[in-house]
């Protein structure tokens, strides 16, 4: 082999266009990494920001439900768990009965609609029940509920949408639910009604919110930050390599 010849098995160096064009790839690729895990970063701060937000809500005493020229604001960022309370009369015979998976087993969510002393009505989740419960003594006379106020779920389940005509209710979809039992007046959020003092294992069982947020902000943020790393990281040694390599 002639003296300062390249060994058979080792390339030539790739051009200086070659590697700017690859360099100006690697580059974007870093860049737009490190978009993603600062994206990543305000997104941690603002779910840490709205869980702090419901969980005051959920601790604060309850206050009058919203009232009619309210309703506008009301959204999930705004109202969703504020604790509050209503009082007026059950509406018995239209309640309703949505789908539920709990930590008691699968049954339904038993809904019945409040007329308030305030002129509006509100669907009221009074708890879960078995399947065949039936309720033999409603709650007579006026009544004082206390709970989180929910934001409707409209259409349906999991693949599974609602179906007023059959009776099969997969989500707690106010509207719905108001027109397939007629219904006025009706606030566009429900109430989860809050654990029975007295009775509180006897159905309807209220209190059984779960309140959680997946945060899985931090994880993603460092998974991005941790692949910019690598890529410009690997890049470097590629460089590295190709100045090594005889010209």
């Amino acid at each position: 082999m002639a003296a300062g010849a390249p060994d058979a098995g080792t390339r030539p160096p790739r051009s200086r266009l070659t590697l700017a064009v690859f360099t100006m790839i690697a580059a974007l690729v870093v860049v737009a990494l490190l978009a993603l895990g600062t994206w990543q970063v305000r997104r941690l701060a603002w779910k840490r920001d709205l869980i702090a937000r419901v969980q005051s809500r959920i601790d604060a005493p309850p206050t009058p439900a919203p009232g009619p020229s309210t309703w506008p604001g009301v959204t999930t960022e705004t109202a969703a768990y504020r604790h509050i309370r209503l009082s007026g009369r059950y509406l018995h015979d239209r309640s309703v009965r949505t789908q539920a998976a709990t930590a008691l087993g699968g049954g339904s969510w038993f809904m019945t609609p409040m007329a308030t002393d305030r002129g509006f009505t509100v669907l009221v989740n009074r708890g879960f029940v078995p399947p065949g419960w039936r309720e033999s003594s409603p709650p007579p006379g006026p009544t004082v509920v206390t709970g989180l106020l929910r934001i409707t779920e409209p259409g349906g389940g999991f693949l599974r949408r609602n179906d007023p005509a059959a009776g099969r209710w997969y989500s707690r979809d106010v509207a719905a639910i108001a027109a397939d039992r007629r219904l006025t007046r009706v606030a566009p959020y429900f109430v989860d009604a809050a654990a029975d003092r007295v009775a509180p294992a006897r159905p309807p069982v209220g209190g059984l919110t779960i309140v959680a947020f997946p945060n899985n902000h931090l994880v993603y943020a460092i998974t991005w930050y941790g692949l910019a790393l690598m890529v410009a990281g690997g890049w470097m040694l590629v460089l590295r390599y190709e100045r090594r390599l005889p010209r």
